[in-house]
């Protein structure tokens, strides 16, 4: 078990160092990207913990985004509209699906028909 809690540190140790190390400066938050590669190195558990608790930028909806660029007092554009949401269940759906494909059946054989009265009334002239 102590093997197994050992791997996992060093796991996590490798993944903070690699988070640091492909990150942007601006992107790492109170202290300089060295620092935390030194505590991540010395203290491998503490520092990684605290490396992805405190030390790292999530930036929403991953866009990588300056600090300078989200401080800015511009107002922000107002939010798009959120996609239409479908209410129908699973069978309501289903059932729309099979009456769509039985129109587009009709509509096949009405295109046809058409086509067969077509070339029958030319051929007949």
């Amino acid at each position: 078990m102590p093997f197994l809690f050992s791997l996992l540190v060093i796991a996590l140790m490798i993944g903070a160092l690699i988070d640091i190390i492909t990150r942007e400066d601006s992107q790492v938050r109170f202290l300089p990207k060295m620092a935390w590669l030194i505590i991540v190195i010395l203290l491998p558990l503490i520092g990684s913990i605290l490396w992805f608790a405190i030390g790292r930028e999530y930036s929403e909806a991953g866009i990588s985004m300056p600090r300078m660029a989200r401080r800015a007092q511009h107002p922000s554009p107002p939010a798009a509209p959120a996609p239409p949401v479908d209410t129908r269940t699973t069978e309501q759906q289903i059932a729309d699906l099979d009456r769509e494909i039985e129109e587009w059946k009709l509509r096949e054989e009405i295109e046809k028909r058409k086509r067969d009265s077509s070339t029958g009334s030319g051929a007949e002239g």
